[in-house]
């Protein structure tokens, strides 16, 4: 599904814009350490931008910060997600307190690679 112009270029200026949590999670993954899985960063699909996205896998991998925790936007994200299901999209979220830390990172990956083995052929 190609993404909305607009769309497309928030997503170009939000890779410039990342949070520290995105960044070091984006290291990991962009460093292959998920058996050479290639990700995308801050990827348009439709109406939205999504953290990182495997598309091989139709996986999306979202940090949420904070903001995430307020009821308003825990239905925005509930809505966000059933959307990128009907598109074929599985999403996992991380909090982004996990991902600054070095141990929790290394269990997000191994979620990680868990799903995305699990969803091959």
């Amino acid at each position: 599904m190609r993404a909305p112009i607009l769309t497309t270029k928030r997503a170009r200026a939000g890779r410039q814009k990342m949070t520290l949590p995105e960044v070091l999670l984006w290291n990991d993954l962009r460093r292959g350490r998920l058996g050479g899985l290639r990700f995308r960063r801050q990827h348009p699909v439709g109406p939205y931008i999504l953290d990182f996205y495997l598309p091989s896998h139709c996986l999306a991998i979202e940090v949420d910060g904070r903001i995430h925790e307020h009821p308003d936007q825990a239905g925005h994200d509930l809505h966000r997600d059933n959307w990128l299901a009907e598109q074929g999209i599985r999403v996992m979220r991380f909090a982004a307190r996990h991902v600054l830390n070095d141990e929790a990172r290394d269990g997000i990956l191994a979620a990680i690679l868990e799903v995305a083995k699990g969803q091959e052929g």
